[in-house]
C-alpha cells in the first residue's frame, strides 16, 4: 500500500510540474518578446505602427471608392431597367391593336365613295380610324409610312423587289402594310415592295 501511495504522490508531483514547467516558459517567453519590443527605439516602433495603419487605411479607402463605384453603376441600371419599363410596357398590347387598324384601312379602301349608300359607312370607319390613331399618338405609337423613301432595314421589311426605271434603285415604290414604332423603337417592320435597276 504504501508503495502505490508513493507511486500515485510522484504521479501528482509530475504531472503538478508539467504545467509550472509550460507556465514559467509561456513567462520567459513573454518578457522575451517585451525586452524585444523594448529594445527597439520608440521612433521605431511608433514609424512602423503609422505605416501599418496608413496602408490599411489606403486600402480602406480603395475599397471604399469601389464599393460606391459599384452601388451607383447598380443605381443606374435600376434606373434604365425602371424607365424602360414604363416606355415599352404597351409594346404587346399595341402591336395587338395595330391589326384593328389594319382592318380599318382596308375597310375603308374596300368601299365605294360613289355609292351614296356607303357614304355614311365610310364615314363612320374614317372617324373610328382617327380615334384609333390619335389614341396610339397619344402614347408614342407611330407610323412607318415609307412610300417614295430609300429602303431601310432597320424599318423596313422587303416582301419583293420589281424592276423601275422613273425611279433610283433600291427605294420604295409600294406598302403592303405600314410600320410602326413605340418611343422611337420598331414594333412591327413595314412591309415593302423595293425597285432595282431594270
Amino acid at each position: 500500500m504504501s508503495q502505490d501511495t508513493n507511486q500515485e504522490d510522484t504521479s501528482q508531483e509530475s504531472t503538478s510540474a508539467k504545467p509550472q514547467q509550460s507556465e514559467v516558459e509561456v513567462e520567459e517567453k513573454l518578457q522575451a518578446d517585451a525586452e524585444a519590443v523594448q529594445s527597439q527605439p520608440l521612433e521605431e516602433q511608433g514609424d512602423h505602427q503609422v505605416e501599418e495603419l496608413q496602408q490599411k487605411l489606403s486600402a480602406l479607402g480603395e475599397q471604399l471608392l469601389r464599393e460606391q463605384a459599384e452601388m451607383q453603376n447598380v443605381r443606374r441600371r435600376a434606373q434604365r431597367d425602371i424607365e424602360s419599363a414604363h416606355k415599352y410596357a404597351l409594346e404587346k398590347f399595341a402591336t395587338e391593336l395595330l391589326s384593328v387598324v389594319d382592318n380599318l384601312e382596308r375597310a375603308i379602301d374596300a368601299i365605294d365613295t360613289d355609292d351614296e349608300s356607303q357614304k355614311s359607312v365610310a364615314e363612320g370607319l374614317e372617324l373610328t380610324l382617327k380615334s384609333f390613331s390619335e389614341v396610339l399618338a397619344k402614347y408614342n405609337v407611330e407610323a412607318v409610312e415609307p412610300q417614295g423613301q430609300p429602303f431601310d432595314a432597320d424599318l423596313h421589311q422587303a416582301v419583293s423587289t420589281v424592276p423601275n426605271k422613273d425611279v433610283e434603285p433600291n427605294t420604295v415604290i409600294n406598302v403592303f402594310q405600314k410600320g410602326y414604332t413605340l418611343n422611337g423603337r420598331l414594333i412591327r417592320p413595314a412591309m415593302v415592295v423595293v425597285s432595282t435597276s431594270a
